[in-house]
């Protein structure tokens, strides 16, 4: 088809630069016909659109990019007739305002019609739209064909109204498929035919749906199935041979529809669940319905490889996709502003469900890493509303930050303790309320270990005096003023019972004093320890409180033993390495020392073998210290489990590095790599090159950056973005787009500068091979937030100056304050002149 020069410039002009789609003609169901060449990469399609016209209109405005269009026509009923048939004098494609623009001769009139489009595309290899994985079979590298559609991206395997709120019915059919490989989508198949080679592939019309709920997936799979106790069929489709691995997934996913069922009172709104594990796969997972697509990570699972982080990690992810099938798929959100509220709501009952399957793993504790981590961002001058405004398409991505997820989750939290589960359950799901838009907090506190009192904080200040809270114990109304010092000594005041609230707290000396002690006897609950510790560590960031304060602390904490407590103190001695390596280098080898001494009491009590019977949490504890001890280069860690490493490398079944410790050893032997002596590294690579594990592979990836040698750094991320290895070996070396994150995430603190220095370098080759979606995003964060010097600050700032991208803008501004954040703390820490002595003492115990 011929484009035509659009004379209708000021019309044009109009349609441009705008967040939304006009709203003239709505989409009512979609024909859609996929016609993919697996070898060749690239497709054919056609739809056909019923619309209903609302006004009389010569323009229709759709979605699409990356689309050749073909031909296009629209008719005013069913019968293809000509005199019914309006072919538009003028298709404009905007690749910058992603549409689609029809321009008729005449007005199209109110009432039905259908808008044909036949269109082409490529299947190209960055995770988004419909797009090219690729897997091996037999030894050879093989192509497959997989969706991703969240958040705009359907637009890029067909024209369509892009936007949630516009659902519509979808009947599909996939064509021109080598009859070997498996077609699945969100309804099961209707029809199926093949002429021995190639089959074509027709499935039942879906209830309606937003676009980037559709799905499709082509390519070799096994599967396993079960059903729910209403007869709901469950499948967990994994590569070939490996269908045993689906079996948890599949157990998890058949309990949590029946938990969903049960509390929203609706039923599971279609007759199959579909899970696929796929190689290729830029988020953890996608809750297409009915056909949720996941990392091969998040679903595959054997006692084998998968430590007991994986396992848990699994039942998140696999809870969280199953409660999307309501909440979100059958309700959904009518623009992207409202996405807190849909991945809010899956990450808070995601700890519903698995804490009813999974008890004995007490997740609400480790939900509290969730609402830390939605306060973090929250802190941010550069972090935005629950409900933020989305003006451009693919600014979208942004909003699926820890703001959605983990304050938007924590908020639901905070309403459902203050409220009640049964009530929460009631206005929260049927009402759908909003408030008046003030913000109106439920304070809670505890007054010693039995006196829980709460109050709704509905004005910017309120104060109560220790006499009233006294007086609150006591059950008097006497307002006779008590001698505060005596107060303090009878009441342990800690505000946030249990750590539901998502607000901070800054107790004044004396208060502090006083919860040290409480600490130390261990009168507090878990929650409330966590909650303390998080809070100083957020006030000291602040500059809110000295980094002396701090360390105070985290000394009474040196026999601490509850999971969530030790996990969180190990994250604050990471923090606290990053900036004291600014301002007391000289020192850290004193301040490694006292980080070692804090978790080394948990180290012995647990021991490096797994006891008969131990809970999980204590599984996920020795992973976590142990893995802190080798990389604060504990040197009786790094040697034993080296030790165990190397039996390991000479008798893969000796029973002497569980996967339990394989992390902590994979790194211990990175710390003690150089380019003098490279056993560590080419041991992990002989590792990967040799395992089909993919949990297997991501431990390795997740340290083989650990090393302090700045040459073995550059290594390694030449390894990640190298394309140039032989064919022999591709399948086995290359690390796969989605993987990279591992890497960039375990980089060390000494490499730092050398991985930023990397990056400038290889920019060009960076954004060729990935693109700027996902995978960059991760790069920003792992590589740029490190720093803590506003010098370093100006210095990315400057980088990007003419690089900035709407996809990555507002991850890199976070990452810019984060910086700058650090870099106040480390000027306030040059002030304390007695830093220095504080951390000799704690490091000699004192």
């Amino acid at each position: 088809m011929a484009y035509i020069v659009n004379d209708h410039e000021e019309q044009m002009k109009q349609l441009k630069g705008q967040p939304r789609l006009p709203t003239w003609v709505v989409p009512k169901h979609y024909d859609l016909t996929l016609n993919p060449n697996i070898l060749a990469s690239n497709f054919t399609g056609s739809v056909r659109i019923h619309l209903s016209v609302l006004d009389p209109t010569r323009y229709l405005v759709l979605n699409s990019l990356d689309l050749i269009i073909h031909e296009v026509s629209f008719t005013t009923n069913e019968l293809v007739c000509t005199e019914y048939k309006h072919v538009p004098c003028d298709v404009v494609v905007d690749g910058e305002d992603e549409i689609l623009v029809l321009l008729f001769e005449e007005a199209l009139s109110l009432g039905e019609g259908i808008l044909s489009i036949n269109f082409s595309g490529i299947l190209d290899e960055h995770m988004k739209g419909f797009y090219r994985g690729t897997y091996v079979d037999g030894g050879v590298k093989k192509n497959m064909a997989v969706t991703q559609f969240e958040a705009v991206d359907a637009r890029k395997c067909f024209p369509c109204w892009d936007e949630p709120a516009l659902k519509a019915t979808f009947k599909i059919t996939v064509g021109g498929v080598p009859s070997e490989l498996t077609v699945l989508s969100n309804m099961p198949v209707c029809q199926e035919n093949s002429d021995g080679i190639l089959k074509s592939v027709q499935f039942e019309e879906s209830p309606i749906m937003s676009t980037y709920l559709v799905a499709v997936v082509i390519g070799l799979f096994d599967y396993i199935e079960d059903k729910t106790s209403d007869g709901i069929v469950v499948r967990a489709y994994c590569p070939v041979g490996k269908s045993e691995k689906g079996k948890l997934a599949l157990n998890i996913a058949v309990k949590a529809l029946d938990i969903y069922k049960n509390y929203f009172s609706v039923p599971y709104s279609l007759p199959k669940l579909d899970m696929v594990a796929v190689p290729d796969f830029s988020a953890g997972a996608m809750e297409n319905y009915g056909l949720i697509v996941y990392r091969e990570t998040e679903l595959l699972h054997d006692d084998l490889h998968s430590a007991a982080a994986n396992t848990q990690r699994l039942a998140i992810v696999v809870t969280h996709e199953v409660a999307h099938q309501w909440f979100g798929n059958l309700v959904t959100m009518e623009w992207w502003t409202h996405l807190w509220l849909n991945e809010g709501f899956a990450t808070w009952i995601s700890y519903l469900a698995t804490d009813i399957i999974y008890p004995e793993w007490r997740i609400w504790t480790q939900f509290l890493d969730t609402t830390t981590g939605g306060l973090q961002m929250d802190a941010l001058e550069t972090s935005h509303p629950i409900e933020v405004e989305v003006r451009t398409a693919r600014a979208v991505d942004e909003t699926f930050d820890a703001i959605s997820y983990k304050k938007g989750s924590s908020v639901i939290r905070m309403l459902e303790d203050y409220l009640g589960a049964d009530i929460f359950q009631a206005q929260f799901l049927s009402s759908g309320r909003h408030g008046d838009g003030l913000w109106v907090i439920p304070i809670t506190f505890s007054l010693g270990l039995n006196h829980k009192r709460s109050f709704l904080l509905d004005t910017k200040l309120r104060s109560l005096t220790l006499s009233q809270l006294q007086a609150s114990v006591d059950g008097s109304s006497s307002s006779t003023e008590m001698n505060e010092e005596e107060i303090l000594k009878n009441l342990v005041i800690k505000v946030n019972v249990g750590q539901t609230g998502f607000y901070r707290v800054k107790y004044d000396d004396k208060i502090a004093t006083q919860l040290k002690k409480a600490i130390k006897e261990n009168s507090l609950t878990a929650a409330d320890k966590f909650g303390i510790l998080d809070d100083t560590y957020a006030l000291c960031e602040a500059c809110e409180l000295p980094l002396s304060n701090l360390l105070s602390l985290l000394n009474v904490y040196r026999k601490e033993l509850e999971y969530i407590i030790v996990s969180r103190l190990i994250d604050i001695c990471y923090a606290i390495a990053t900036v004291s390596s600014e301002v007391i280098l000289d020192s850290m080898a004193d301040l490694k020392q006292f980080f070692i001494e804090l978790i080394l009491f948990c180290a012995q009590k647990l021991g490096l073998e797994p006891v008969a019977g131990e809970s999980h949490l204590d599984t996920l504890l020795r992973e976590e210290v142990l893995v802190a001890l080798a990389t604060f280069d504990h040197s009786e860690t790094q040697k034993e489990l080296m030790k165990r490493l190397r039996s390991y490398l000479d008798d893969r079944d000796t029973s002497l590095l569980s996967v339990k410790i394989k992390k902590a050893a994979y790194i211990s032997v990175m710390r003690n790599t150089s380019t003098i002596d490279r056993y560590g590294f080419e041991s992990l690579l002989k590792l990967y090159r040799e395992t089909g594990a993919v949990q297997e592979k991501t431990r390795i990836l997740g340290s083989i950056a650990s090393c302090s040698d700045p040459a073995i750094i550059v290594e390694v991320l030449d390894f990640m973005l190298s394309n140039e290895l032989s064919e022999s070996t591709y399948f086995m070396l290359q690390v796969r787009e989605q993987d990279a994150i591992y890497v960039t995430a375990g980089i060390s603190l000494e490499g730092r500068e050398t991985a930023w220095t990397w990056f400038k370098e290889k920019w060009d080759s960076i954004v060729t091979k990935w693109g700027t979606g996902m995978v960059f995003n991760h790069f920003i964060r792992d590589i740029i937030r490190p720093f803590c010097s506003h010098t370093k600050a100006d210095e990315v700032e400057a980088f990007f100056a003419d690089r900035i991208n709407p996809s990555f803008a507002m991850n890199l501004k976070q990452s810019i304050e984060q910086i700058r954040i650090k870099a106040r703390l480390v000027e306030k820490m040059k002030q304390e002149e007695s830093l220095k002595e504080l951390v000799k003492e704690l490091a000699c115990g004192e």
